[in-house]
Formats: C-alpha cells, sequence, structure tokens
C-alpha cells in the first residue's frame, strides 16, 4: 500500500514538473498582424506584436529571425516576469505591393514546440499616382 502511494505521488510531481515554465501568448488572432492597404509615402512600416507571460517562470525571448531582410525584427532582451507583457517591433521596408512574411521567434516558453512561435504580417503596400496639375486642368469640365 505504501509504495502505491509513493508511486501516486510520484507521478503527480513529475506531472507537474511539465507544466511549470514560462507561456507565451500574443494578443494577435492567429499570430498575424494586418497592415491592411498602406500608403508607402505615409506609413513608416513599424508594427507591435504584444505578448503575456503566462506561464509562472520568466520568460526568456533568445532570438527573432524574419524570412527575408525586408522585415527587421526587434525584441525585448531582458527576461519578462510571470504575468508581465512585453511588444515585439517588427519594422518592415514598405516596397509597394503584397506583404507576405513570418518571423520565427525562438524563446524557453512550454507552450509552444521547441519555444519557437511563429509570426505572420500581411497587408499591401501601394504607391500613390502622381497627378500633374497639368492633368487635372484637361479633366476640368469646360464652361
Amino acid at each position: 500500500m505504501r509504495s502505491l502511494l509513493v508511486l501516486i505521488l510520484f507521478v503527480f510531481q513529475l506531472s507537474l514538473a511539465q507544466t511549470k515554465g514560462a507561456k507565451i501568448e500574443f494578443k494577435q488572432i492567429e499570430n498575424t498582424l494586418d497592415f491592411g492597404t498602406v500608403n508607402k509615402d505615409e506609413d513608416n512600416g513599424i508594427r507591435y506584436f504584444e505578448f503575456t507571460n503566462t506561464g509562472d517562470e520568466p520568460l526568456v525571448i533568445t532570438n527573432a529571425q524574419s524570412t527575408c531582410g525586408c522585415t527587421v525584427p526587434s525584441f525585448p532582451k531582458e527576461p519578462i516576469a510571470p504575468g508581465g507583457t512585453g511588444k515585439i517591433q517588427i519594422k518592415y521596408n514598405m516596397n509597394p505591393g503584397p506583404i507576405r512574411k513570418t518571423i520565427t521567434i525562438e524563446s524557453n516558453a512550454i507552450n509552444t514546440e521547441g519555444g519557437m512561435v511563429a509570426l505572420k504580417i500581411k497587408g499591401e503596400v501601394v504607391v500613390k499616382p502622381i497627378v500633374s496639375p497639368l492633368e487635372k486642368k484637361k479633366s476640368a469640365p469646360m464652361q
């Protein structure tokens, strides 16, 4: 009987050990940030992914990488305490055309496979057409 009790306590402790640790939860739905349709000349290309450490140990982000050099991520270097929040800054270079990029975050979070999370940005960058003053006069109705 005593050995059964020891076994039960051991299994219980083992299951607790697997749930203790840092956990990262992002505010954005499906970890996706939508730029929408933005004008190249009127937008600086900076956005933020907001997250919370929902675990019971400090969250440490060790790396952030983009799928291309046109998107530069910046992340907090200090540990995020349990219940604490943080932001990952994304700077897109605003090349005209569709935006479809992925940023991979590496951390000690236990609620993601290998501590890695894929963040996505999407949208479209447009350029306002330049209208010549002469073209405006041509299109004005004659009186």
